[in-house]
C-alpha cells in the first residue's frame, strides 16, 4: 500500500501524519508536446472497490439527474453493489439533461444513494437524451482541473461542500474549443474530442500503460502540469488512457520543448510533503484533504483508513 508523509493542518492545528515509501519515477514515454513519466509505489495492494465506468456500465451503478427537473451542480447517484466504487476527478459522464465532470474523486460506499457534485460541460443543452448517465473514455485536461482543483479547493475549506466555479469550468471548455478550431451546437466538451480523436488516438498508440505503475506525472511543452497517485495499478491501468486524453488536448495546444528532467518530477511529487494540507469533509467515503503545496499546485489526497486512493497536483500557473 502507499503512504506519504503529509503534515495537515485544520485551523491551524496538526490532525495527523502519513507514514511515507518513496515513489519511483520510471522513463519518460514521449511523442511530440506530451511526456509521461510512470510512477511506482512500494507494496501495491488490490483495490478495494470498483471503477466507476465498469459499474455505470453493468447497471451496478446509476447516476440520474437529481430532480425531475435537474440541478446542474448535483448528479444522484445509487450503487447497488457490494463494493464501494470510485470515480475520478475530472471524469465525464455523458446524457441526461446535459454532460456533466466530477469535481472530485468520490467513493461511494455498497448499497449507498447520495449525490455527486460535479460541473456542466455542455452549456448549449437542458432536455434529456436519457434517463441516465453514460461514462465517457475522455477525461478533462489539466487546464480544466486545474479551474476545477482551485474553485472546489477553495469552496471545501470554506465549509461549503465540493461547488465549482461553473462559469469558469464554461469559459474554459469554450476557450479550448476555439483553440482547436472546433465548434459544437451545445458548446459539448465532448464533441471538442470527437473532432481531436485521430490525434489522441495517435498519442494513446505512442504512450500504452507500462506495467505495474500506479500513477503519472504528465508533463506538457517541457513543464510538469499534472500528478495523480493511485493505491494500485490496477486502477492506474483503467483510467490511463482517459487521463492521457485529456493531457493531449493541452498538448496539442502547446509549443515545442524538450521533456523536463527526473529531478523535476520529483520536486512536483515531493509537494505532497511540504505544508499546507488541510482536512475537509469527503463527498463519499474516506478522509479527504485539500492544498496549495508550494504556491505552485492545487492538490487534493482521498484516503481511507490512512491508505491513498487517489492523490493528484495540477499546475497552478
Amino acid at each position: 500500500m502507499w503512504r506519504f508523509s503529509l503534515p495537515l493542518v485544520r485551523m491551524s492545528k496538526k490532525v495527523r501524519m502519513f507514514t511515507t515509501s518513496e515513489v519511483r519515477v520510471g522513463s519518460p514515454l514521449t511523442h511530440a508536446r506530451l511526456s509521461v513519466f510512470p510512477l511506482y509505489t512500494d507494496q501495491p495492494i488490490p483495490a478495494s472497490y470498483r471503477l466507476a465506468g465498469p459499474a455505470l456500465a453493468d447497471g451496478t451503478v446509476v447516476v440520474e439527474e437529481a430532480t425531475e427537473g435537474g440541478n446542474v451542480p448535483r448528479l444522484a447517484v445509487e450503487n447497488k453493489g457490494d463494493r464501494p466504487v470510485l470515480f475520478i476527478e475530472g471524469e465525464e459522464l455523458r446524457g441526461a439533461k446535459q454532460n456533466r465532470v466530477l469535481n472530485t474523486s468520490v467513493l461511494i460506499g455498497a448499497g449507498v444513494r447520495t449525490v455527486l457534485p460535479v460541473s456542466c460541460v455542455e452549456q448549449g443543452r437542458w432536455r434529456y437524451t436519457s434517463k441516465h448517465f453514460s461514462p465517457s473514455q475522455t477525461g478533462s485536461s489539466a487546464k480544466l482541473r486545474g479551474v476545477l482543483k482551485s474553485s472546489v479547493s477553495g469552496s471545501a475549506k470554506a465549509g461549503r461542500g465540493h461547488g465549482s466555479d461553473q462559469s469558469g469550468v464554461w469559459s474554459e471548455v469554450s476557450r479550448q474549443m476555439s483553440s482547436h478550431g472546433t465548434s459544437s451546437p451545445t458548446m459539448a466538451m465532448s464533441d471538442t474530442f470527437t473532432a481531436a480523436k485521430q490525434a489522441v488516438d495517435e498519442h494513446l498508440s505512442h504512450m500504452g500503460y507500462p506495467e505495474g505503475a500506479s500513477g503519472l506525472a504528465v508533463a506538457v511543452g517541457g513543464k510538469v502540469v499534472l500528478v495523480d497517485i493511485f493505491d494500485c495499478p490496477n486502477t492506474c491501468r483503467e483510467v490511463w488512457p482517459r487521463l492521457l486524453s485529456g493531457a493531449t488536448m493541452d498538448a496539442l495546444e502547446a509549443a515545442d520543448a524538450p521533456p523536463p528532467s527526473e529531478t523535476e518530477v520529483r520536486e512536483a511529487i515531493t509537494a505532497f510533503r511540504t505544508q499546507g494540507w488541510e482536512a475537509v469533509p469527503a463527498a463519499g467515503l474516506g478522509e479527504e484533504y485539500r492544498g496549495e503545496p508550494d504556491g505552485k499546485w492545487h492538490g487534493s489526497v482521498l484516503a481511507k483508513d490512512g491508505v491513498v486512493i487517489h492523490a493528484s497536483l495540477v499546475t497552478s500557473s
